[in-house]
């Protein structure tokens, strides 16, 4: 490649800015939790399915029905922290939140 034609290299968070909005903006802000609510979703199925567990069972072990587990799984609804606590609590996994306030870390389990 001619030295006067390099190509230039973005990181991730340059095409964000860019793309979808700098950070601290409504639009980035939504983007980022949406991201991270699909995340947590695959994280359930993919601990579900490592417990060799049905949304139906999953389901039951929580009281809720299998739309519910599949509407967590796929991102299609809200959810609370408390039905998410349950859902690992019923997968017998741990987990912990992470909470930054202005330039501060906590840790909440």
């Amino acid at each position: 490649m001619n030295a006067d034609k390099k190509m230039r290299l973005y990181s991730l968070d340059e095409i964000k800015d860019e793309f979808i909005g700098k950070k601290g903006t409504a639009k980035r802000d939504n983007y980022e939790q949406e991201l991270q609510l699909e995340v947590l979703g695959d994280m359930i199925k993919q601990v579900r399915l490592e417990r060799n567990l049905t949304q139906e069972q999953l389901g039951k072990l929580i009281g809720v029905q299998k739309a519910q587990i599949s509407k967590l799984e796929n991102n299609t609804t809200n959810v609370t922290i408390y039905t998410v606590l349950r859902v690992f609590n019923a997968l017998k996994a741990k987990l912990s939140f992470k909470v930054v306030l202005k330039n501060r870390q906590v840790r909440v389990a």
